[in-house]
Order: structure tokens, then C-alpha cells, then sequence
């Protein structure tokens, strides 16, 4: 079985569950009860809220920011300087200024879903009640404030999809104003695709016989 590396100064708390051949580099900091898959790299300087869920073959790079109510499925890219957030109406007191509000999840807190796949670009926020679908791909300082359906391409501040992306990563297809049309696409790499508007599904995904002519 590959061993977990884990770098000396990183902070894992008790109760944290990680898989064999990941890794845990400088100064990262992971809270109780988080579980993290296999072969995973969690780079210098993140941190990972407790509860957080995260598959396996997850790439982690550097101060990224991941709270609580987030999971992330196997095969994500989370860039640098990335930060997740799961409410809506944060406040640090009660209203009239008096008490503190506790950092316990409760009503207000919502949940982030990062499918499987998925390319998150460095610098980018991320908000909550939403999911970043399977495969897509979030380009470098986007503002995530409403879902990303698999396989689009989102940019912009706030992001929004403007074309189609292949599980390799390559452009496929750039939206235009009329998204009425069905058309079938094969990548470079040779995977097909099928996009009705801007719903996307794969015709040949690894493994299955390529449906589309060249």
C-alpha cells in the first residue's frame, strides 16, 4: 500500500481520514472529521474546513480555501489562491452587536457539490448552493455564483459558460446566440460529444465505440 506523506508543519487534526499516496505539504491545515481519497496532493499553505469530503485523484495547489459543506469528487483540479464559501448573509454577531455568532453549520450554511473532472482556475471564489459540473472547466478568476453544467467552459466575473470543453481540456465549441441547434462534435483526442443547446453529453467517453464521423 503507497504511504501518506505528510509534511511536518501541516496540521491534521483527529478524526481525519486519508487515503493511501496522498500527500499534505507545508503549513496546510485540515480539520476534524474531513476525509480525503487516494493519491490526492493538498497543497502548501491550504486549508480544509472539518466535514469537507474529497475523492480521490485531487489536485489541491496552493492557499486554497475550503470551508465546510463543500465535497469534491474524484479527479478535481482546484487551483491556487482558490476560496470556497457557504453563506449567503455572513454576520459575526448576533444584531444587536452584542454576542458572537457560533462557526457551528446551521440553517444558513449551503452546500458547494465539485463534480467529478472538473477544472477550478486559480484565483477564482466560489459560491454556495451550486455545482460545478462533471468535466467542466472554470477559467482563472472567475466569481462562481450559480451553477456550471458538465463539460462548459466558465468565465468572468460574474462566470458565465461560453463554450463546450472536452474531458481533456481542449475548447470544443464556442456558444453563440442561438443555442437551439444539435450538433455532434469529436475532439482532437478523438472523444465525441453531443450538445442539444447548451446540454452536453458524451457520445464517446474512454472505453466506449466513437459514434462520430470524422
Amino acid at each position: 500500500m503507497k504511504e501518506v506523506r505528510i509534511h511536518p508543519t501541516a496540521i491534521v487534526e483527529s478524526g481525519v481520514v486519508i487515503g493511501p499516496g496522498s500527500s499534505v505539504w507545508d503549513n496546510v491545515h485540515v480539520r476534524h472529521s474531513t476525509v480525503i481519497g487516494d493519491e490526492c496532493i493538498i497543497g502548501e499553505k491550504t486549508y480544509i474546513a472539518y466535514g469537507v469530503s474529497i475523492g480521490s485523484r485531487v489536485k489541491i495547489n496552493a492557499m486554497v480555501y475550503i470551508c465546510n459543506a463543500v465535497t469534491i469528487e474524484d479527479g478535481v483540479m482546484i487551483s491556487a489562491g482558490t476560496i470556497f464559501t457557504n453563506d449567503r448573509f455572513p454576520r459575526a454577531t448576533t444584531p444587536d452587536l452584542k454576542q458572537l455568532r457560533g462557526s457551528d453549520p446551521d440553517e444558513h450554511t449551503l452546500p458547494t457539490l465539485v463534480k467529478e473532472g472538473a477544472t477550478i482556475g486559480a484565483g477564482c471564489t466560489v459560491g454556495n448552493d451550486l455545482t460545478i459540473g462533471r468535466f467542466a472547466m472554470v477559467g482563472m478568476g472567475a466569481l462562481v455564483t450559480r451553477s456550471v453544467p458538465d463539460f462548459h467552459l466558465a468565465i468572468g466575473s460574474p462566470a458565465r459558460s461560453v463554450g463546450v470543453v472536452c474531458r481533456c481540456g481542449q475548447l470544443i465549441h464556442r456558444f453563440s446566440g442561438d443555442q437551439a441547434a444539435s450538433l455532434a462534435l469529436r475532439c482532437e483526442c478523438g472523444l465525441g460529444y453531443q450538445i442539444n443547446g447548451e446540454e452536453v453529453s458524451e457520445l464517446c467517453a474512454p472505453g466506449m465505440e466513437l459514434k462520430v464521423s470524422a
